[in-house]
């Protein structure tokens, strides 16, 4: 039987997006089996490359150079539903690797609960994208994308509170800012596949930055730090720009992120 983190590298080490998220799904599924049996699958360790790999499409592309999107057009939703299935193949990787990266740090089998059933939904969230984008008459990988997620990970591969800070407590707190724009146009246009899928997304990515902001602060208090204090410390360490408003208050209290965690990292006008 593999390890967890085995599993984990396993997943990292699959490129096709589909294939990814089944091998994600089942390695989940024996996680919680094992779990619900009362012998919970060991650990372990394992050795995650530094990038995972990748299917050959889509072309990834600095930002600045990825073609802007114009959402009001049936192509222009298109591309906004490829962008955002490619963040979700990243955060399928991105919890896996937290899985994976940092078993040197010892933590509560709560802490893998948490990333395997975030991982789990990831892969959930790729699959219907990607049955709205082929029901649209594209697919994944149709489109360049951006490399910008994969950073963060790179950048705190040696940090696991960095790690936290910045991929659960600002990327996908962001992700909570900007879906219920998203949600209302595809409302708009009547896209009720693409609707369907996106509200599944925002109700569920609540708890993806709460596993964040949990664990989080569990390692500061464990620590003796203040958590507020490390996380402005560690943002302005690894995320490259600024916190930008409007931000959705109300879903990011709810994940355990209070107001004077962010506002303070705003850019100053």
């Amino acid at each position: 039987m593999l390890s967890l983190a085995e599993m984990a590298v396993a997943v990292l080490t699959t490129a096709d997006g589909r294939a990814k998220a089944a091998l994600s799904h089942q390695h989940a599924a024996s996680w919680r089996a094992a779990r619900a049996a009362g012998a919970p699958l060991a650990i372990g360790q394992a050795a995650p490359p530094l990038r995972p790999a990748r299917p050959d499409k889509p072309d990834l592309l600095d930002p600045r150079e990825v073609p802007r999107r114009r959402p009001g057009s049936a192509q222009g939703r298109v591309a906004l539903l490829h962008a955002v299935a490619h963040i979700e193949l990243n955060a399928v990787d991105l919890h896996w690797d937290i899985i994976a990266r940092f078993t040197d740090t010892p933590m509560p089998l709560g802490f893998y609960d948490d990333w395997v059933q975030a991982a789990d939904d990831e892969s959930k969230h790729f699959n219907l994208l990607c049955d709205c984008l082929e029901a649209m008459g594209s697919h994944y990988g149709a489109l360049p994308a951006h490399a910008f997620m994969w950073q963060a990970a790179e950048d705190t591969a040696a940090d696991l509170l960095g790690r936290l800070a910045v991929v659960p407590m600002v990327l996908e707190a962001r992700g909570l800012d900007v879906t219920p724009g998203m949600i209302a146009l595809f409302q708009q246009a009547k896209e009720t596949q693409a609707l369907a899928a996106l509200n599944t997304i925002y109700a569920e990515e609540v708890a993806h930055v709460a596993y964040g902001s949990k664990w989080f602060n569990w390692l500061c208090g464990r620590a003796g730090d203040d958590p507020k204090e490390v996380f402005h410390h560690l943002v302005r360490k690894y995320f490259h720009g600024n916190l930008k408003p409007p931000f959705n208050a109300e879903k990011r209290a709810e994940a355990g992120l209070p107001p004077d965690f962010y506002w303070p990292l705003v850019e100053q006008a």
